[in-house]
């Protein structure tokens, strides 16, 4: 096996480096059309508050967990630091 000398050794790493470059530029740009191109998906927007509308069997204030039951509603107790959301929002639909 041949030694290599020190400017052959760097041609290779220089050619590699290169590559490799090229490669994380072709992938920076596939991301970055496949964001551009991609449908959107809709954002849900609930008709009615969480706890009136019931399809949503599970809400949350971000300090209190509320439940849909056969027994009525029941909610978990809130933190003593917790500062809730202006709004209530579905985290679980009926039948999920």
């Amino acid at each position: 096996m041949m030694a290599r000398n020190g400017a052959e050794a760097g041609r290779v790493t220089d050619g590699r480096d290169g590559l490799i470059a090229a490669a994380i530029a072709g992938l920076v740009v596939v991301t970055v059309l496949i964001g551009v191109l991609a449908p959107a998906s809709p954002a849900h927007r609930a008709a009615v508050a969480p706890p009136d509308d019931p399809s949503c069997a599970e809400w949350s204030d971000g300090c209190r967990i509320c439940q849909r039951g056969d027994d009525g509603i029941a909610c978990s107790l809130p933190g003593i630091a917790c500062v809730p959301a202006a709004a209530a929002r579905c985290e679980r639909r009926v039948g999920e």
